[in-house]
């Protein structure tokens, strides 16, 4: 049995990663480990945003469960709480503020760093993956001097591809030369393009796309400080490591751009790796899979029985995995927060087709994914199994109503 890391990254887009076919080089470090990796190519997130997404990848339930949250829900069950029953060191560190000690997030782990002590500034509103490697890093030295034979179970996040999109300037600098633009600048295309959706102008879309890009290579480079962190203190090949995201981010697919309540490709077709270095040659997953399968395959790794609370089932193995659809759901939000009247939305999808509901309007929407993968033309007046696909939606809307 070896030690799990789980390393999400925020807002990571699957289309950026060269291990997904991008030919860009935005992630060289990440390119490496693909002989050491089992890709899943067609896994799915239950939510478009944090709050929605990450009840699916830490609690393995949906975001509406048990209503319109404000907070982690005690009903819920965390992957940490599990793991810590059974004698399994539990250790986070990251700084998001919608996943702190504050929203319910802390609860069973021996060390959880959320950053909501720490100064940032608004140009830069989070700490960095440097930081937070440097924690890392001064938790694991100490707990491997410790002697502590405890297997451990570590959960790491960073949020440098995320908006307001301040990358380093040598990054941008990597991804197009030709970009002569200060941080303020940066700062002020975030408040007066993105923060506003405003499409209209498509060089300052593409100008924001090439900000991201450079927060992904950055990025890139904390993967590769984290990864010789774990080398150094002889931990890397002791460990099996899961990459992914929380959801993706929009520039203009459909209208909006960051990452509001909808269900498209580029917010939920997500990537997911399980790097394992025993393993020495790539292994390709083409079954339609959720994030809400990453706690019960945090449980299997650790020979566990499945948790009755969990909604998921275990990734591994892959031959076993019993596809079931993918599920999603969220509050059809437009902007940074939810606000009171905002209606949910959901969405499931099987095999190449997927069926979306907002509550607003009562709109519905199908999409071949296979015909149409940019998801352009909804077919819900024509396809033949529309009502079929309907009512897989139907009984999860509103749900929590009827428990109450």
């Amino acid at each position: 049995m070896k030690n799990i890391i789980l390393l999400t990254i925020d807002t990571l887009r699957k289309d950026v990663l060269g291990i997904y076919q991008n030919k860009e080089d935005l992630t060289s470090f990440l390119n490496s480990l693909v002989d050491h990796a089992l890709i899943f190519t067609r896994f799915q997130s239950s939510g478009p945003y944090t709050q929605a997404s990450f009840p699916g990848i830490l609690t393995s339930s949906y975001y509406l469960e048990y209503g319109k949250p404000k907070k982690l829900s005690p009903k819920r069950m965390l992957i940490s709480e599990v793991l810590q029953k059974n004698n399994i060191t539990t250790a986070a560190f990251h700084s998001n503020p919608y996943l702190s000690d504050f929203f319910g997030w802390n609860r069973a782990w021996d060390i959880f760093y959320d950053s909501m002590q720490d100064e940032v500034s608004d140009l830069i509103p989070y700490v960095t993956g440097d930081q937070v490697n440097r924690k890392v890093q001064s938790w694991l030295e100490q707990y491997v001097q410790s002697g502590n034979q405890r297997h451990f179970f570590l959960w790491t996040h960073y949020m440098d591809v995320h908006e307001p999109y301040i990358p380093k300037k040598e990054y941008l600098q990597a991804v197009d030369p030709s970009i002569s633009i200060s941080e303020q600048e940066m700062f002020d295309l975030f408040k007066n393009t993105l923060l506003k959706r405003d499409i209209t102008d498509a060089k300052k879309v593409n100008l924001l796309r090439n900000l991201y890009r450079a927060g992904v290579r950055e990025t890139d480079e904390y993967v590769k400080e984290l990864f010789k962190i774990l080398k150094e203190n002889n931990i890397l090949e002791n460990s099996i490591i899961i990459i992914t995201t929380d959801h993706g981010d929009e520039f203009a697919e459909h209208q909006g751009l960051s990452h509001d309540g909808k269900f498209y490709a580029e917010l939920i077709d997500s990537p997911c790796l399980i790097i394992d270095f025993d393993r020495k040659k790539k292994e390709i997953c083409q079954k339609l899979v959720s994030n809400i399968d990453i706690s019960p395959t945090i449980l299997h790794l650790f020979n566990l029985s499945p948790e009755d609370k969990f909604e998921g089932q275990s990734l591994l193995p892959v031959d076993q995995y019993q596809e079931k659809g993918a599920f999603g759901e969220a509050i059809g939000k437009k902007g940074n927060h939810e606000k009171p009247t905002d209606l949910p939305v959901y969405y499931y999808r099987k095999d190449n087709m997927k069926i979306i509901y907002f509550q607003d309007g009562e709109r519905w929407e199908i999409y071949d994914l296979e015909k149409d993968p940019e998801e352009k033309s909804n077919i819900i007046d024509s396809h033949p199994r529309a009502d079929e696909l309907k009512e897989k939606l139907l009984p999860r809307i509103n749900r929590w109503e009827n428990r109450q």
